[in-house]
């Protein structure tokens, strides 16, 4: 269990804790928060290119977002959704944090996954009771080791019953995340031997975000953790496929209402050190508590039919 997760002030907001083993599913990592009670109440979300559930159990978390849209409980929250979520009441709490790779979530959590969107909402409006039970089960786990372990299951029994997407959108998926969302969409398109158009109606029903928006979003993730391990925007910028130094900026902006400057500052971009694995140099599976891994930086897979 880790201690050292800062927020504002250097106050430290959560305990960490994360698996020794990476998923039996490639795209699946997960890591263990343990809550002191003083999260802060204006939370900002990092836009991520996953689909990320929180499993709360033992505390209760109730948030509002700037609509007034209230969630309690656990949640399962989209690719690119990034709002602060306002605190009505966090206690202190353990939750269990999984991120899916889209691919993966079209399975786990069925069609559903595909209709998020950008928002965030309960994970009982997905699973109905199931998701209950999930959290009970949690919460009668004594230990971290056994709470991955059992989710891990959890999720490798859906994967094994749903329909997987098309090969064609999950080879798509894959070669945006290993080419760091800099891979032309007509290029891809020209490879499967489909059509723009198919490519984007079949990507956005399948994962719920057209295959423009999901590259950008990726690319946007390799930016902001870069800048958070120090390097400079201009460098960035030059390495992550951006015209210049303000497109950057804009993206930045456009994704989280801050500057590349005062981005780096925020919790939830401090946690992904330790609970995910960033930077990609520090990635040791199979070794350390202390990482995780990254999802679906396993390299490109090979075209469909080869």
């Amino acid at each position: 269990m880790r201690s050292d997760v800062a927020g504002r002030g250097g106050v430290v907001l959560w305990d960490i804790a994360c698996p020794r083993q990476s998923s039996r599913l490639p795209g699946v990592t997960m890591a263990g928060f343990g809550d002191r009670g003083i999260t802060p109440p204006d939370l900002r979300l990092i836009p991520h290119p996953a689909v990320t559930l929180v499993l709360v159990f033992g505390g209760s978390i109730a948030l509002q977002d700037p609509a007034g849209r209230q969630r309690r409980g656990s949640l399962a929250i989209a690719p690119g959704f990034g709002e602060v979520l306002h605190a009505l009441r966090v206690e202190a709490f353990d939750c269990l944090q999984v991120r899916l790779s889209p691919v993966v979530a079209h399975a786990v959590l069925g069609p559903a996954a595909a209709e998020l969107g950008k928002s965030v909402v309960t994970l009982d409006d997905l699973l109905g009771r199931e998701a209950t039970r999930l959290c009970e089960q949690l919460d009668e786990i004594p230990s971290w080791s056994d709470r991955f372990a059992w989710t891990d299951a959890w999720l490798a029994r859906r994967y094994a019953t749903a329909a997987p997407v098309y090969p064609e959108v999950a080879w798509a998926w894959h070669r945006m995340v290993a080419g760091r969302g800099m891979d032309r969409i007509e290029e891809l398109a020209a490879e499967l031997g489909w059509s723009r158009k198919r490519l984007w109606s079949r990507f956005q029903s399948q994962l719920g975000l057209p295959p423009k928006r999901a590259a950008k979003l990726i690319r946007f993730d390799h930016a902001v953790h870069s800048l958070v391990a120090g390097r400079l925007p201009a460098a960035v910028a030059a390495e992550g496929g951006y015209t210049d130094q303000s497109h950057l900026h804009r993206d930045v902006m456009a994704y989280t209402g801050l500057t590349p400057a005062t981005v780096v500052n925020e919790p939830f971009l401090a946690v992904d050190d330790i609970a995910w694995g960033w930077p990609r140099s520090s990635h040791r599976p199979n070794r350390s508590p202390r990482v995780v891994g990254r999802i679906g930086l396993s390299g490109t897979p090979p075209m469909p039919g080869s």
